[in-house]
């Protein structure tokens, strides 16, 4: 029983996490997709300066939030990479 556990609950966290990651990736495209709309019409205006500067101080909280993540995941099992890639797919 606890072999068999060990090669479902990394294909399960595989695919949560692939899911996760599709469904996140579209709400991304469509906010960018919305804010291109507000700036061509001038709802608002967004200058490149402006989203370098945001960029630099949030990039940098990300990434150290996404490290420690990367310690939890188990991305080196095949039963994980397996999930992410169908999750990823089907999602």
């Amino acid at each position: 029983m606890g072999f068999l556990f060990t090669l479902i609950a990394p294909f399960l966290i595989g695919l949560l996490v692939g899911a996760i990651i599709k469904k996140t990736l579209s709400l991304i495209i469509l906010g960018t997709a919305l804010v291109i709309v507000l700036i061509t019409t001038g709802t608002i205006s967004l200058t490149y300066d402006q989203l370098y500067n945001e960029a630099l101080n949030y990039l940098p909280r990300l990434w150290s939030g996404a490290q420690g993540w990367l310690g939890i995941l188990p991305y080196s099992s095949a039963g994980f990479l397996i999930g992410l890639a169908i999750g990823l797919w089907r999602g």
